[in-house]
């Protein structure tokens, strides 16, 4: 039996080892310098792509059709509860104070009044919610993208997010949750309720995109810097 531990250490391996190779392989690809090792990644985009069509963006269809929508509300305000511990601990590494003290009472009000974050009280009550990880810490501290890398499973990152999202697998308790069932369904519940709530977006990006894959690529790279620098980066100079 695969105990908790043992699992989430298997999804972090997977996850490095997918960013090592990426970087190992920077010398047989393009001449982009934000995405050097591209055919590398393009095998991993239509790896990711197919895992996608195949098996996770049906069932997120049937979820979204079969389940009303104060229901779908719930399992992400769950979730999402969940998340704001490590996104306040990410605030507050990132030496933002007061947002850090905002996550933690989200946490707090939610947890109670709104039972186990189910309900979003903290939102009505004018407490914001955020959106901070590792990757974004590390980018805050002046750590830089590194190669653009497609993870298996995970998809976009780059090398600095991919070290990142290391630390957030670590850091979750759902992945690191003991109980093998529990997790699990957790872990699927988690994966489709995020992707039921994308769904809306991929008719945009088959119509608006030329080249999937570098669509999403510069989509990704320029919605984390925003992230970064909370919606207001500095100019980018060229080298």
């Amino acid at each position: 039996m695969i105990r908790g531990g043992t699992f989430a250490q298997r999804i972090v391996t997977l996850a490095a080892a997918a960013g090592m190779v990426g970087l190992l392989s920077g010398c047989a690809t393009s001449g982009n310098p934000k995405d050097p090792i591209e055919g590398f990644n393009r095998a991993m985009f239509s790896f990711n792509e197919g895992l996608d069509k195949a098996v996770i963006k049906p069932i997120a269809q049937g979820y979204d059709a079969a389940l009303p929508t104060p229901v779908k509300t719930g399992v992400s305000n769950f979730f999402g509860n969940i998340a704001d511990v490590f996104i306040a601990v990410n605030n507050l590494l990132q030496g933002k104070v007061p947002e850090a003290a905002s996550d933690a009472g989200r946490f707090l009000v939610n947890t109670t009044a709104g039972i186990l974050g189910v309900i979003d009280w903290a939102s009505d009550m004018g407490m914001e919610k955020h959106d901070e990880d590792f990757g974004q810490t590390f980018g805050r501290w002046g750590v830089g993208n590194g190669a653009y890398v497609v993870v298996p499973f995970f998809g976009p990152r780059t090398a600095r997010d991919t070290v990142g999202l290391v630390l957030d697998i670590k850091a979750d308790p759902v992945a690191n949750y003991s109980h093998v069932a529990t997790r699990n369904t957790l872990l699927a519940v988690r994966v489709e309720s995020e992707r039921a709530a994308v769904l809306p977006a991929d008719k945009v990006i088959e119509e608006a995109a030329l080249d999937k894959y570098s669509y999403i690529r510069d989509g990704y790279l320029q919605r984390r810097r925003s992230l970064i620098y909370d919606g207001n980066p500095p100019r980018e100079t060229e080298d």
